[in-house]
């Protein structure tokens, strides 16, 4: 009787393992790249569009406010995390990532619709109270989308965590600056 080792078995014909993921080739490097900046371009245009000025300067903030020049970058990062993850969802191979991946497209884009409505809402319309309510139901969606994104490969799960985190400040911080003024 001949043993093999499991090891030199492929993992798309070992039972009990998922299916081999794909090689990552030049054209799924290109994907990854849109992904990624489509993802931030939207937040940027959004940020642009309605930028903080001089409303937002004269508003009496905790002490704990992060300098202005921060959001830029964590923002950056984090839609570039979030272009990394959707690209990792959309390319998972197998029945369960495929059974999975109808939900983490559905939280994808409620997170995506109330994440870019947060700006408008408060630097455009200058309601921090609207915007409060935009962000708590945001944080609600970026939870489920990340435990979404994690059901279809962990990785673009463990990926939004600090998402998730910036969220939770910012909710904090929006309830303050509505509280203060």
């Amino acid at each position: 009787m001949l043993v093999r080792n499991p090891a030199s078995i492929p993992r798309h014909a070992a039972p009990g393992l998922p299916p081999a993921r794909p090689p990552v080739r030049l054209r799924d490097g290109i994907a990854w790249l849109c992904w990624v900046v489509v993802v931030v371009a939207a937040g940027a245009s959004v940020g642009v569009l309605f930028s903080p000025g001089a409303w937002y300067d004269a508003l009496a903030k905790p002490t704990w406010h992060p300098p202005a020049w921060l959001f830029g970058p964590v923002w950056t990062l984090l839609y570039a995390l979030l272009g990394t993850g959707v690209w990792l969802v959309s390319r998972e191979p197998g029945p369960a990532a495929e059974a999975a991946r109808p939900q983490a497209w559905l939280a994808f884009g409620v997170q995506a619709v109330l994440n870019l409505a947060w700006t408008p809402l408060f630097f455009g319309l200058r309601s921090p109270a609207s915007a409060f309510v935009d962000i708590v139901l945001l944080w609600g969606a970026v939870l489920w989308m990340t435990l979404a994104f994690g059901r279809v490969r962990p990785l673009a799960g463990t990926l939004q965590v600090p998402l998730v985190a910036w969220v939770s400040f910012a909710l904090v911080l929006n309830g303050t600056l509505w509280l203060m003024n």
